[in-house]
């Protein structure tokens, strides 16, 4: 029986976690997750499974004083730093399911960036961790096709998570057959982006690519691309955007291009 102790939050680490807990060879320890908040996809599963809901701090205490065994960590779009104590005692390491290409794109930020940058295509990527964020040692990346004239940050998350879901699913399995770290590859070089930064990245400013950067910060109820007018600061829609909000069962008349 494996100890594995799970991270993340999103409808996509809850998932994750179910398949988890249908393993007979592993024994879900813990989880931490986003239990605070009103709406907890993860904390759901968990408590329906009778796992115990914790936080990083009960972990690393509980890891130091053996009251808790972790043979293995999982992270699906976990967001606090996985400290010293966690990564000292999971003798199988711990892995972050990390939804963005590594090495080039660390931290937030990933899905704007891709946008932004008008790249053609983004992947997800499995790494182990270390103590600093997303510069672990890499064991794979997954490539997929952006949308490049119509692809927002939001819809770029939507196509990310069916993948991620299919690269733990394949990893762990990996994980849990072997008692050596899997095969990897240095994880050198890219860029690291703080929360402050990405937020930073909104302003719309005069040389924009206005277009561009509202689908790169697309993303409700979150704040977007915006401009500050008369003091308020003011998150804009482009015609893209309002087109893809569109009921397909109704049309409007003034909508439509005029001859």
């Amino acid at each position: 029986m494996i100890n594995v102790l799970f991270m993340g939050r999103k409808p996509v680490a809850a998932k994750a976690l179910a398949w988890l807990l249908e393993h007979d060879d592993v024994s879900v320890v813990g989880v931490i997750t986003d239990s605070h908040l009103a709406v907890s996809p993860t904390s759901e599963v968990a408590r329906d499974a009778g796992v115990p809901i914790l936080s990083r701090e009960e972990v690393e205490a509980g890891v130091t004083d053996g009251s808790l065994s972790v043979d293995l960590g999982l992270s699906m779009l976990y967001w606090q730093r996985i400290r010293a104590p966690l990564l000292e005692h999971c003798v199988r390491g711990v892995v972050n399911f990390h939804p963005a290409p590594l090495p080039e794109y660390k931290g937030t930020a990933g899905y704007n960036l891709a946008i932004l940058e008008d790249l053609p295509s983004w992947a997800v990527s499995a790494h182990y961790v270390d103590e600093d964020i997303d510069t672990g040692e890499i064991i794979q990346v997954r490539e997929f096709p952006v949308d490049r004239q119509r692809e927002t940050a939001r819809t770029l998350e939507a196509k990310a998570q069916p993948l991620l879901l299919a690269q733990f699913q394949e990893i762990t399995d990996r994980l849990l057959a072997s008692e050596q770290r899997l095969a990897t590859t240095a994880n050198n070089g890219g860029r690291y982006v703080s929360r402050a930064q990405m937020e930073a990245m909104k302003e719309v400013k005069e040389d924009d690519d206005v277009e561009r950067k509202i689908r790169a910060f697309w993303f409700p109820p979150y704040d977007g691309a915006y401009k500050v007018i008369n003091g308020v600061k003011c998150t804009l829609v482009s015609r893209t955007i309002l087109e893809s909000l569109a009921d397909p069962s109704t049309s409007s008349l003034f909508t439509q291009p005029s001859d």
